[in-house]
């Protein structure tokens, strides 16, 4: 009797719990949002079993819901809501009524603004970028390292597994970035990347609304920037548009085929960038350049599909406001859909005029990259909104400048030649300057290597025109050589683990070579801070000759003398060549030995060295 009466009972139970599944509302992204925005168009994805069918509807002061769009999968919903300038902080109720079984209530917020959060001031010239790589600087809590339902398991043995790195490591080491004196701090992506496997790289995104909970959560992360704005440093999010991860929670249920390019099948992109801007390419290799898949396993997002585009753009709104961010560096910004781009941009721009983006602008020759920045002069017309653009070929140059004997356009000539260029750019003083990064075997491959190139290029990344990024390891020469693939270029940071016998982050951790570039560059870096010719003076410079380049950065308030001697024997400098700046002045002050120097006077000039003259 009783087996007959439960058997009875379970079909009813079934039904219930089914209708229950299909009216449950399991994700809306933004998962919040704020009054008092520029644009007060607000578009909610909402995804749950059949929400298609409900009816949606809201009572909430001064917020309209404008309309409700359904696409070809009915587990989604996009709901456009008005939020006017009166609106007030505050829960809004948002029923969904269906056809079928009891209705829903999703409420969802409305914050206030943070004091000042419009006019928050993004990086410039008078900032120096500390490139970091969360998994790879230091493990500042070890319970994270391993969690339930991440498969990509720590194994620091293994240089494309996850070595533990965290954002409470790179918290811990604020103190170390403010010695070494750099100004601001771009992480590689932190948000979610649970792939099963290379997920360390985090440009596989899974979860565009959730930090990676093996780097920490988004409650940390808003923590670390209030705590990195404290004490001074500015704080830049590595985003990716391009693609998402193969395991991306809506490659379970694709909201719609359009949602990605070439799919479900794909093709990879030819990696060709020239093509979107080449007068005489073909539409299929433009197509396939921008349409095409950085690798399988990371789909290629279609920013024509203008449900897409506004989640993108909402995107990055929802991280600056919530996190407190000061810039965004955009990863593979040509792969995108390129008018896509430069409405994003202007969307970011409008909410926070003094924000600052980056676009990287993987391309060979000046006048590429130029293509990409705002305001250029472009034959067809394309405006990209972009200020500032990554000088690639700059990077390329001091690879090779400071191997070689100077010739008419070898040696020191390669970066004169790179300079000259800057006709082509909008803005010349808005390029991001580096002399390696993530992707670029590292500068210093061996750090056995003697340190007067790597002393030159550093003199000349913290002096020359436009905003300087260093790689995290440099000022202790971390080696890292790019042929042996990108593990190699992205070592652990000694001392960020607790098992390590050494750590660089103290000066009795690193040895003596170490400890020279470190103070070498830190003793730059902090003169640097104040030096108002470097961040908006002129940069003047003389044609290389003997294996020495000689340049000025001069404003109404300073003027300092750079001088880069690339030859391996000591020399005797003539300044009378550079009477238009020295005329008058009789002294300098060379910031990185802290001697005085008679500019009237030859100067001598050690091998392989760098002079940087404060003149009186």
């Amino acid at each position: 009797m009783t087996k007959m009466r439960l058997t009875l009972l379970l079909p009813i139970l079934v039904i219930t719990m089914a209708s229950f599944a299909q009216n449950r509302v399991e994700r809306v992204e933004p998962p919040c949002w704020w009054v008092g925005m520029n644009n007060p168009n607000l578009q909610l994805l909402v995804y749950g079993q059949n929400i298609a069918s409900a009816t949606v509807s809201i009572n909430y002061p001064s917020v309209d819901l404008l309309n409700v769009e359904k696409v070809e999968n009915p587990n989604y919903l996009f709901i456009n809501l008005l939020v006017k300038a009166d609106a007030k902080p505050g829960m809004i109720d948002i029923k969904f009524t269906f056809p079928k079984g009891k209705p829903a209530t999703y409420r969802y917020e409305l914050k206030s603004r943070q004091a000042g959060s419009a006019n928050r001031k993004g990086f410039d010239n008078s900032d120096v970028v500390y490139l970091v790589y969360p998994d790879r600087f230091s493990n500042g809590d070890p319970s994270n390292d391993s969690l339930a339902g991440y498969p990509d398991k720590v194994d620091r043995n293994e240089p494309y597994a996850r070595h533990g790195g965290d954002i409470q490591g790179i918290m811990n080491h604020l103190d170390y970035f403010s010695n070494l004196g750099v100004t601001a701090l771009w992480l590689n992506p932190v948000l979610e990347s649970n792939q099963p496997s290379w997920s360390y790289h985090g440009y596989a995104i899974t979860d565009f609304y959730k930090i990676d909970p093996r780097l920490g959560s988004n409650e940390l992360y808003k923590d670390f920037i209030d705590k990195a704005h404290a004490q001074g440093f500015k704080v830049i999010k590595d985003m990716v548009f391009n693609h998402c991860g193969s395991e991306h929670w809506w490659m379970k249920d694709v909201p719609m085929n359009s949602w990605f390019n070439i799919y479900p099948d794909y093709k990879r992109t030819n990696y060709r960038i020239p093509t979107t801007f080449d007068p005489h390419a073909s539409i299929a290799d433009s197509s396939l350049m921008a349409d095409g898949w950085f690798d399988g396993h990371m789909p290629d997002l279609n920013q024509r599909n203008p449900f897409l585009a506004n989640y993108l753009i909402q995107n990055s709104i929802w991280w600056i406001e919530f996190a407190g961010l000061n810039g965004i560096r955009m990863d593979t910004h040509p792969y995108c859909d390129k008018h896509f781009m430069a409405r994003w941009c202007a969307a970011v721009k409008n909410e926070y005029p003094n924000f600052s983006i980056v676009g990287e602008t993987w391309v060979n020759y000046p006048d590429w990259v130029a293509y990409w920045q705002k305001d250029a002069n472009n034959r067809d017309g394309y405006n990209s909104n972009l200020e500032i653009v990554m000088d690639f070929p700059l990077m390329f140059a001091m690879q090779k400048a400071f191997d070689e004997k100077d010739g008419w356009d070898t040696g020191l000539a390669r970066l004169y030649e790179i300079l000259a260029h800057d006709f082509v750019y909008p803005y010349p003083d808005k390029l991001f300057v580096f002399a390696d990064n993530h992707d670029i075997g590292r500068f210093q491959r061996d750090s056995s290597l003697a340190l007067g190139r790597l002393k030159l290029a550093m003199a000349f990344l913290l002096t020359t025109r436009g905003i300087p990024q260093i790689y995290y390891g440099t000022e202790i020469l971390m080696p890292g050589d790019d042929a042996k693939g990108h593990g190699d270029i992205r070592r652990d940071f000694p001392g960020g683990w607790p098992s390590d016998t050494k750590s660089a982050f103290t000066s009795e951790g690193r040895t003596k070579k170490q400890n020279e570039i470190w103070n070498y560059m830190a003793t730059i870096l902090n003169w640097r801070k104040t030096a108002s010719a470097i961040h908006n003076g002129k940069l003047t410079h003389f044609i290389p000759e003997n294996e020495v380049y000689v340049y000025f950065r001069h404003n109404s308030e300073q003027t300092v003398m750079v001088i880069l001697h690339n030859g391996y024997q000591p020399k005797t400098l003539d300044t009378t060549r550079f009477n238009e700046f020295l005329s008058g002045k009789s002294e300098g002050f060379d910031i990185i030995t802290g001697k005085k120097i008679d500019v009237q006077k030859p100067i001598q000039l050690s091998p392989r060295s760098a002079m940087i003259i404060e003149l009186n």
